[in-house]
């Protein structure tokens, strides 16, 4: 598992071990908090086509899904 601050996502680079619908690279675009102020999803931009998706920001931390930075 990745250490990660949730605080410091925005804006990171992601690639997805397996393509998404066809995309590979990804951007955090936003995140998502809850009243308490807590990072509790993230809003991610496939670079290629585009298209945007909520996920939990802690899919980030498991390598079989998710590479720090694009490849």
């Amino acid at each position: 598992m990745i250490r990660l601050n949730p605080e410091k996502l925005h804006l990171s680079k992601w690639t997805a071990t397996q393509p998404v619908r066809r995309d590979k690279h990804f951007i955090v675009t936003a995140l998502i908090r809850d009243e308490q102020e807590t990072v509790v999803a993230c809003l991610i931009e496939a670079v290629h086509s585009r298209k945007l998706r909520e996920i939990d920001w802690r899919e980030l931390k498991d390598p079989t899904k998710w590479l720090q930075g694009w490849r």
